[in-house]
Formats: C-alpha cells, structure tokens, sequence
C-alpha cells in the first residue's frame, strides 16, 4: 500500500497553473504598501485582500518588514527589467531618458516617495535595507550604463556618470514638492516628463 505524500505543515495549496500564493501576497501588499504606506498596513489587511488565512500571510513571511523588503525588491527589479528595455533601444539618448522619466513618474504618480520610504525605514533592519540598496543600486546602474554608452556613441560630452545618474533620478522626485497649483499647470505626466527631460538635457548636453 502506497504512503500518502504529506505536505508541509501550514504549506498552502496551490491549484496547477495559477499563480503561487507567494506571489499573490507579494502583489496585493505592493499595492496596499504604496497607496496606503507602511504603518497603515496591517499582515491581517493583507490577508483579507488575498482572500488567505492570517496564518498563511506568515507562512511566507514572518514579519511585515519582511513582506514589506520583499515587496519593494520585486517592485524595483520590475522596474529594473522594464528601464532596461527602455534603455537598450536604437533610439536616441534623449527619447530614452524621457520614456525612463516618463514609466518613473508614472509609478509614482500618488506617492510622496520620499515620506514614503522614511516612514518604512525606521522600522526595517540593517539587513533588510541593505537589500532594498542593493535592488535601487541595481536599478540605477542600468541608467548609469546607458549614460556611458550615450558618451561612447558622442550623443552626450564626458561628464561624470554615477553623478549625472544621482542627478537625473533625484529630479524626478520634484513632483513631491509641487503644490496642488503647480502640478495641474502640467496637462499630463507625459509634459512633464518631456519639462524635466529638456532641462536636464540642457545641462548634460552642454545646451546642445
């Protein structure tokens, strides 16, 4: 008589061909983490919009810094995957900077990035910043890379990359300090987007 093959304890099920119940966790706590933040979002707020046990949100994760590092990690490799497509095209540096400013803005169309991540920040360990660097450093290499390769090809002059790459990301967190008034005088993100793209191409060209 043949044993019975036992799962793990507290193992969820998973049906053949639909999507881990890790993934679908780490999916609905990335859209409740940024509409909502860090402290607003509870592991039982979580299971109930998965529609999963308390108990199976713990399975996966043990803490809701744990959940939270990991959400943020995948959120920047999407991210990561998605600039280096972007980047990779025969187009010119400048279409590709402002498609890169253009997918940037839009993920963070109704986040304050920076009260955001300082709300999460003091509650994440050593460890688990060190992660989330290591994502954002990730991500920002491929703009750095593509900044080298612009020099290369003589679409931009010689210039210091890693700091044109700090330069570039940090204006596209200037939408956190516009008032309500000055947001609305762009009719859309893609105005803006082409605003930020045209003064920092004004410096990096050399106003070429």
């Amino acid at each position: 008589m043949e044993k019975k093959q036992h799962r793990s304890i507290g193992r969820p099920r998973k049906e053949q061909g639909a999507a881990s119940t890790k993934d679908i966790i780490l999916h609905t706590a990335t859209t409740l983490f940024l509409e909502n933040g860090f402290p607003s979002v509870s592991m039982d707020d979580v299971a109930e919009s998965c529609h999963v046990t308390k108990a199976t949100v713990y399975y996966y994760f043990k803490t809701k810094t744990d959940l939270f590092t990991a959400a943020m990690v995948q959120l920047m490799n999407v991210i990561k995957e998605k600039s280096t497509t972007i980047l990779a095209t025969d187009e010119p540096f400048k279409t590709k900077l402002f498609h890169f400013a253009k997918g940037h803005l839009q993920a963070t169309v109704d986040i304050d990035i920076n009260v955001f991540m300082r709300e999460a920040k003091l509650a994440l360990s050593k460890e688990q910043l060190e992660q989330m660097e290591k994502a954002e450093k990730a991500l920002y290499k491929e703009l750095e890379t593509a900044l080298s390769h612009a020099m290369e090809q003589g679409e931009i002059p010689e210039t210091n990359t890693r700091l044109a790459t700090l330069i570039f990301v940090n204006l596209l967190t200037v939408r956190n300090s516009m008032d309500e008034d000055f947001k609305r005088s762009f009719s859309s993100v893609d105005d803006l987007a082409k605003e930020i793209v045209d003064f920092y191409w004004s410096g990096i060209s050399g106003g070429a």
